[in-house]
């Protein structure tokens, strides 16, 4: 069983790492709202202010999922050993 001190210590990590994720995320959504609104207007587009968060805010829960289902998508890192099929039907 492990200790409590394992445990508080895991809690402290996984705290930590929530609390760098929201403020990344938070920097990310008001730099995706400059875009979209700099965007919009280079584009002659005067939206009001609820669409521009609407899509900004779309736009950040995209690149966030993404950048969570890269790392499984891409596989391991290791490089893998070749593996040669052996089949005898074409001998």
């Amino acid at each position: 069983m492990p200790s409590l001190r394992s445990v508080l210590s895991s809690l402290l990590i996984i705290v930590a790492g929530i609390v760098v994720m929201v403020v990344l995320s938070t920097v990310v959504f008001f730099v995706t709202i400059f875009v979209v609104s700099t965007g919009s207007s280079l584009a002659g587009y005067d939206p009001s202010a609820d669409f521009v968060v609407l899509s900004s805010a779309l736009i950040v829960v995209a690149v966030i999922l993404t950048g969570g289902f890269t790392p499984r998508l891409s596989g391991s890192s290791e490089p893998e050993e070749e593996t040669t099929f052996d089949d005898r039907t074409f001998r």
